[in-house]
């Protein structure tokens, strides 16, 4: 490895870098979880997490990752047996709807070539097609992690409503919530499953739910077994600031931060400098002459751009250069897109510079790996940043 000054650079989809301040407050010694300040504490999370999610309802905190959330997601709602609509949009929809089939629910996996989001027309017809509402469930990854394509989850929300069907809408918002806009109510979403590494700026180890009323009613006769998962004790606990099991505490000290670092920016503004930095990105990667993943510029994430490599060329390579010479870690491709495309992420507590930084490492990468490039592909992107 070369020799390097400076701080690395970790750009890829997450997990973000965490902010100075946030990893100041985790580093507080840790209090009784039984006590009075700790429950004041709970209470002041629950209440500032609400409008990151769009939420005026429950949002159930485990100390887990966003894996452990998609489980309480599906166990909280779904008996044994119980038809589940995924949709193929990438390889976390297929891990999520893999650990569907192993809970023992009855998937049924609408095909997708991994650069267009769900498909809201496909929906439509498998719900309307289910007269006998067999289909308990619809489960869509918004923002995909692995492909940078962010599904419209109101059009999916109006396929439901279009047909009257009854089946909840269970959402995976890990590499969007706190970055992008999200509307758990507005939307009519039942179960969004959320974690902690993302755009909420902590380390890995909480995993969250928000939670509709229409998912509480459901979670009153779902039979999976569930225990360590289960909302109910979580959200009686919570009434009065605790938990029925031990909390990650110091995590907790930490979002509390990283919620008053995305209030004090103002969850507009949040919103709008993910959008402009996935502008900028993917400016800098069509001025390369490159290929974005995404294939619908409706469905552009705001978080992350996977980019495509021409044949004849390896993105692990150029990965391994970029970290080898720049000290910049950068997505891999995931399950059918190994080799093949490369992820930038852009989310978190991410500034101008360190975007421009960021792409001038790419840049330098994909020319010593020998691919094609045109070098103007910066300046496309710092002309955005540039502009007011």
């Amino acid at each position: 490895m070369a020799s390097r000054t400076g701080r690395p650079f970790l750009q890829i989809p997450g997990p973000t870098d965490v902010p100075d301040s946030v990893l100041r407050a985790m580093a507080a010694p840790t209090i009784d979880h039984r006590g009075p300040r700790f429950a004041a504490l709970t209470l002041r999370l629950l209440d500032a997490l609400k409008p990151v999610f769009g939420t005026g309802g429950p949002v159930v905190i485990h100390p887990a990752s966003g894996t452990g959330a998609w489980e309480a997601a599906l166990v909280n709602t779904l008996s044994p047996g119980d038809r589940v609509l995924f949709c193929e949009t990438g390889h976390f929809a297929t891990l999520w709807q893999r650990m569907a089939r192993s809970l023992g629910l009855d998937v049924l996996f609408l095909p997708g070539d991994w650069r267009h989001g769900a498909d809201p027309d496909a929906v439509h017809r498998e719900l309307a097609a289910d007269r006998q509402h067999l289909i308990k469930a619809v489960c869509v990854v918004h923002n995909e992690t692995s492909t940078g394509v962010t599904s419209r989850v109101p059009a999916i929300r109006q396929a439901l409503d279009a047909t009257g069907h009854p089946a909840l809408l269970l959402v995976d918002a890990v590499s969007s919530l706190a970055s992008t806009d999200y509307r758990h109510d507005a939307w009519g979403v039942d179960v969004t499953v959320a974690g902690s590494q993302k755009g909420l700026m902590l380390p890995p180890g909480l995993g969250l739910n928000a939670v509709s009323d229409k998912a509480l009613r459901a979670a009153r006769t779902a039979r999976l077994p569930r225990s360590f998962w289960d909302w109910a004790p979580v959200i009686e606990a919570n009434r009065h600031g605790f938990f029925p099991s031990t909390p990650a505490t110091n995590l907790l000290y930490g979002l509390e931060e990283a919620l008053r670092l995305l209030h004090a920016e103002g969850l507009p503004q949040v919103f709008a400098r993910h959008a402009r930095h996935g502008a900028a990105t993917r400016a800098a990667v069509h001025g390369w002459g490159l290929d974005v993943l995404c294939a619908d510029p409706r469905e552009y994430s705001a978080t992350l751009t996977a980019v495509v490599l021409p044949g004849g060329h390896d993105a692990d390579h150029v990965r391994a250069l970029v970290l080898d010479r720049f000290g910049m870690s950068l997505g891999a491709g995931l399950g059918r897109l190994t080799g093949r495309v490369l992820r930038i992420g852009h989310l978190g507590r991410l500034g101008d510079l360190t975007l421009a930084g960021t792409l001038a490492g790419v840049q330098m990468g994909l020319r010593l790996a020998g691919v094609p490039i045109d070098p103007g592909g910066l300046d496309a992107a710092l002309d955005l940043l540039r502009a007011p």
